[in-house]
């Protein structure tokens, strides 16, 4: 199957060719064709599958080139909801790069930058809109967002939105929105909370599953150590100065422990960088450059700062604490083995987390490989 069978915008076609995609992912092969369908769709596909292209290729081409005319009560068609900042640019990054050709206007706003930037944002009136929750409810109460012409809702990341306990924003969101519209919601996991609001959003959706288990991606080899919390960050300092690593994106439970991990990392004269809830958005977005550029080698996040990081080539994964929910280690080691990629994650297991691991083996269906600790001295 190629692009060219759903019978998209050449406009489109040529923005899609420029990115070098060779064919759709089967991801895409199924949602694309659904969504232009205008059929509500619920999807479950972890990310590095192409997730993003699935919903704003047939976004595009519905929304199409700009539409003007007197009868249009607001500018924005389409709104996609997504939990972070980083996830928030990186879809509206995506939709630059898709519609690059067609000329509908692209906006994105999120927190953590002065509300003045998207005022401006919005002035610009786009067709399409990319927003995290709380800055867009800020934004409509101040009365500079009208959401009464909207014609597609994309839930992106649906599991993590609950789990960073956004659902009272995005149903207060939906009372704003025209009854009448198609919805899409995409989750990496589908846990019990997501399923009661696919059944408040979602009218008779199109269900679609790619790669929704962590031990379908045999492309991602899964290790853990046995080690207490005092001797953690010695540990991954020898890890960092003995395996050879492109690199490596290091997840910890709590800001304190991503600085101070960091702050550890560079006195061992390995340059990094943390990022977080804590840091200004501009500091986050520094961080992440280098670490896309490979100035930088190892980037330590929380789980909140590092959802929607995309980078390619990302070797290895390490988690500094066992998640004591399953599906978020399910996010962080989707992080490497993307697009088919080689990758490794390696988790660093205290006594008190061992019925964690447990569970996540539980999910998994199968164990993970444990290391002894003495191999890497």
């Amino acid at each position: 199957m190629s692009f060219q069978d759903f019978n998209l915008n050449l406009s489109i076609l040529k923005a899609i060719e420029e990115q070098n995609y060779k064919e759709p992912t089967p991801i895409q092969q199924k949602a694309i064709p659904a969504i232009l369908s205008g059929k509500d769709v619920l999807g479950c596909a972890k990310t590095g599958t192409g997730k993003t292209a699935a919903f704003a290729i047939p976004i595009l081409q519905r929304i199409g080139e700009e539409r003007m005319g007197a009868e249009e009560r607001s500018p924005i068609r389409a709104l996609v909801l997504a939990p972070t900042r980083e996830l928030a640019i990186q879809i509206g990054e995506s939709f630059e790069s898709y519609g690059k050709h067609l000329g509908t206007r692209i906006g994105t706003i999120f927190g953590g930058v002065t509300p003045k930037r998207h005022i401006k944002v919005l002035k610009k009136e786009p067709r399409i809109l990319v927003s995290t929750p709380g800055r867009l409810l800020d934004l409509i109460e101040q009365g500079h967002v009208n959401l009464e012409a909207v014609e597609v809702l994309v839930l992106d990341e649906a599991d993590r939105m609950l789990d960073l306990g956004m659902v009272k924003d995005v149903k207060n969101i939906l009372l704003k929105l025209p009854k009448v519209r198609q919805n899409l919601l995409f989750s990496a996991t589908m846990p019990k909370e997501v399923m009661k609001l696919v059944h408040t959003i979602l009218k008779n959706p199109i269900k679609i599953a790619v790669e929704s288990s962590v031990s379908e991606e045999i492309e991602i080899r899964q290790q853990v150590y046995r080690v207490e919390e005092p001797d953690k960050t010695d540990l991954l300092l020898t890890l960092l100065k003995n395996m050879n690593f492109e690199s490596v994106l290091v997840f910890t439970r709590t800001k304190k422990k991503a600085d101070k991990v960091a702050k550890a990392i560079n006195i061992a004269n390995i340059r990094t960088k943390a990022i977080h809830s804590d840091k200004n958005q501009s500091e986050r977005q520094k961080a992440l450059a280098l670490f896309k550029n490979k100035e930088i080698k190892i980037l330590v996040a929380t789980d909140v700062a590092a959802r929607g990081i995309d980078i390619d080539k990302l070797s290895h994964v390490v988690n500094m604490d066992i998640p004591n929910v399953p599906e978020t280690y399910v996010h962080r080691i989707g992080r490497t083995g993307r697009a088919g990629m080689g990758g490794t994650a390696i988790s660093f297991c205290s006594q008190e987390e061992v019925s964690d691991l447990k569970q996540i083996e539980k999910l998994q269906g199968k164990a993970i490989e444990v290391l002894e600790i003495e191999t890497v001295k």
